[in-house]
C-alpha cells in the first residue's frame, strides 16, 4: 500500500501546484485546507485550523508566482516537494482520506480527457533557439542548430571578406 499512497500524495501535490495558477484556485484552496486539516471530525469552514491551512496554502501560491515572475522553476519543485511530504504524511495518519483526495483529483482533472490534458507555458524568458512542449515523445527528438544558409558566394564561400592586407 505504500507505494500506492507515495504515489496519490505526489499526483495530489502535482494537481495541488498546477491549481494555484488557475482561476479554481479559491475553491480547490477550501477544500484541500479541509482536507490537510484533519484531525479527526471534519473542521467546519471558517475553523482555526482550516483558516490556518488556507492561509499556508496561499502563501505557497504567492510564491509561486513571484517565482514564475522571476523565471525561477526551482521553487515550484520545492512547493511541490514540501506539500507532496504532507500528503503523504496525511495520508499515513488517516488512510481513509485517500478516498478523499482521489475524488478531489478527479475533479481537479479536466473534463473529457485527463490523460491528454497539457499545460505548457514559457513566461519571462526570450528564447533564441527550439522549444518542445508537449506531454509524451515517443521516437527520436533531435535539437541542434539548424545548418546556415547558403551564401552568395556559393557553397564554403566566406561571407565576410577578410580584411585588405596592411
Amino acid at each position: 500500500m505504500e507505494p500506492e499512497l507515495a504515489a496519490l500524495a505526489a499526483s495530489g501535490a502535482a494537481a495541488l501546484v498546477g491549481a494555484m495558477v488557475t482561476d479554481a484556485w479559491a475553491q480547490t484552496k477550501t477544500r484541500v485546507a479541509a482536507l490537510l486539516g484533519r484531525t479527526g471530525p471534519p473542521d467546519p469552514p471558517g475553523s482555526s485550523v482550516t483558516t490556518s491551512m488556507e492561509e499556508e496554502l496561499e502563501s505557497s501560491r504567492q510564491e509561486l508566482e513571484e517565482a514564475r515572475a522571476d523565471g525561477d522553476g526551482t521553487v515550484a519543485a520545492g512547493i511541490e516537494a514540501m506539500w507532496r511530504m504532507r500528503l503523504r504524511a496525511l495520508l499515513h495518519a488517516d488512510p481513509e482520506a485517500a478516498a478523499t483526495l482521489r475524488r478531489l483529483l478527479d475533479e481537479l482533472a479536466p473534463a473529457g480527457h485527463p490523460e491528454t490534458a497539457v499545460h505548457n507555458e514559457i513566461r519571462g524568458a526570450t528564447v533564441h533557439g527550439a522549444v518542445i512542449q508537449g506531454r509524451d515523445f515517443h521516437g527520436s527528438v533531435t535539437l541542434g542548430t539548424p545548418h546556415p544558409p547558403p551564401s552568395a558566394g556559393g557553397a564554403g564561400a566566406d561571407p565576410i571578406p577578410p580584411p585588405p592586407p596592411a
